[in-house]
């Protein structure tokens, strides 16, 4: 599968012997947030180190951990590109040197200004090392006249656009801010006296801290010897956190948003098979981003639900090949058929999403080649039909089936006999929606429009 892609994970613990260590787990818990490039940065009392490199968390830091930069305090990253290129050099944490001292920074989101902000700062001089968007923000702190490395974060990010789940390691501490809006999560924990900031609970879990609470919409939270502290130093705007983290991104054993994330997944599943009922066998998940909501289908429905496809866990980083023959080689590596399970079955086929239609049209087939004599697509979530702004790596708006093809005409193009969509009235009711969650990749109604003169990311996936 080559599935949608979230921007990071972001992970940080202050004040314990094993800083760095931990941090290792908890990225490691968070490696389906970034595929592409890991790194940790900590303080041990004589300036910041950081440590990146290219690949997954435990290619980066070996096995063995023999190269975990030392320190009690550690802050770290798992990426996959949105805005900048994949390039070791755009790996973060990065570490800035200002006025103000040694910081290092990470970033979840997207800044849907970064083309504008970043001409404007080469016009005035400033040297990018980079490609990312995240060093927007690092030249604005540079540059603020606030007398505090506090207020110059504060007064950077008054500036920007767009979405953002920041964590900064400053001499002693660590500054975690979300962006008013809310769009990517937050959440804190302690383990014993150390406190502990990540993207998702499961991190937590991992390294077995207690989770405390979420971090805020515009929340700044600082932890340092003090405590926690915590401020709102933003203009208030309406939250509109993003609905993909509950329908895939996120682990479903995480709780983000308030919110149970696998009992969201469930529920979709069961308000999908109220809203779209079919005569069926069996209801199949394609592995592993439709398996919770097939559950709920196959509870709702009474249909019994099965494993059709299997997995090969053993399969590297998602790779792209420019022939279509090494394309459908890609698909078939990942996924195979049990015709045992699907043979003369009538299957009700269970995904989270269709984004281009290409994956989809393989699996479907198959699925009919493993013997299937009926094929009944559902998914998830509403029609896919604009690109995410705010951080997640998705194809234009012309590449979409959903913004190009009715919901007839993308059926015969994936080759199944019928396809239903949770409608979005559907989603809001299995998430228990109040109005906080960002919707513009069904509806296209952008919370934070892009500038006309913006140009739209490129996305790399099929799915």
């Amino acid at each position: 599968m080559k599935p949608l892609r979230d921007k990071c994970g972001v992970f940080g613990i202050l004040r314990h012997e094993k800083a760095a260590e931990l941090a290792y787990f908890g990225l490691y818990a968070l490696q389906h947030r970034g595929q592409e490039s890991a790194g940790i940065a900590t303080d041990a009392g004589r300036g910041l180190r950081v440590e990146t490199g290219m690949g997954y968390v435990v290619e980066v830091f070996r096995a063995e951990k023999k190269n975990l930069p030392r320190g009690d305090v550690a802050i770290g990253h798992v990426r996959y590109s949105t805005a900048g290129e994949s390039a070791a050099v755009n790996a973060q944490p990065i570490l800035f040197n200002t006025r103000y001292g040694e910081m290092a920074i990470c970033h979840n989101g997207n800044l849907v200004d970064y083309a504008k902000q970043r001409e404007a700062l080469e016009r005035d001089g400033a040297p990018f090392a980079t490609t990312s968007d995240t060093e927007v923000i690092l030249h604005l702190i540079a540059r603020s006249d606030a007398p505090r490395i506090e207020d110059a974060l504060v007064d950077a990010l008054s500036q920007v656009r767009g979405a953002y789940t920041l964590l900064f390691l400053l001499p002693g501490r660590i500054v975690g801010v979300r962006d008013a809006r809310g769009f990517r999560p937050l959440v804190l924990g302690k383990l014993g006296e150390a406190h502990v900031l990540a993207s998702e609970t499961c991190s937590l879990d991992l390294i077995r801290a207690q989770f405390v609470r979420e971090v805020e919409p515009g929340e700044m939270v600082t932890l340092s010897d003090r405590g926690v502290e915590s401020r709102f130093p933003f203009e208030r705007a309406e939250p509109r956190q993003c609905i993909f983290e509950l329908i895939y991104f996120a682990r479903p054993d995480s709780r983000i948003f308030s919110r149970d994330t696998y009992r969201a997944r469930f529920e979709m599943g069961r308000q999908m098979a109220r809203e779209h009922p079919v005569g069926a066998d069996l209801v199949v998940p394609v592995p592993d981003s439709g398996l919770i909501a097939a559950l709920g289908y196959a509870e709702e429905s009474k249909i019994p639900f099965a494993h059709g496809l299997t997995r090969n866990h053993y399969v590297g980083r998602t790779f792209i090949q420019p022939k279509q023959e090494g394309r459908d080689m890609g698909v078939r590596v990942k996924l195979n058929p049990v015709p045992a399970v699907l043979r003369d079955r009538r299957i009700v086929l269970v995904d989270d999403s269709i984004v281009r239609g290409t994956t989809c049209k393989k699996i479907v087939s198959m699925v009919r080649e493993g013997g299937a004599s009926e094929v009944h697509m559902r998914i998830s979530c509403p029609p896919y039909v604009s690109p995410c702004i705010y951080g997640v790596d998705t194809p234009t708006e012309e590449e979409l089936i959903a913004n190009r093809m009715g919901i007839d005409e993308i059926r015969s193009e994936i080759g199944a006999d019928t396809l239903g969509y949770l409608s979005l009235e559907g989603l809001q009711r299995a998430v228990e929606a109040d109005n906080q969650f960002c919707y513009a990749c069904f509806t296209r109604e952008y919370p934070i429009p892009r500038p006309a003169e913006e140009p739209p990311q490129p996305g790399l996936f099929e799915r």
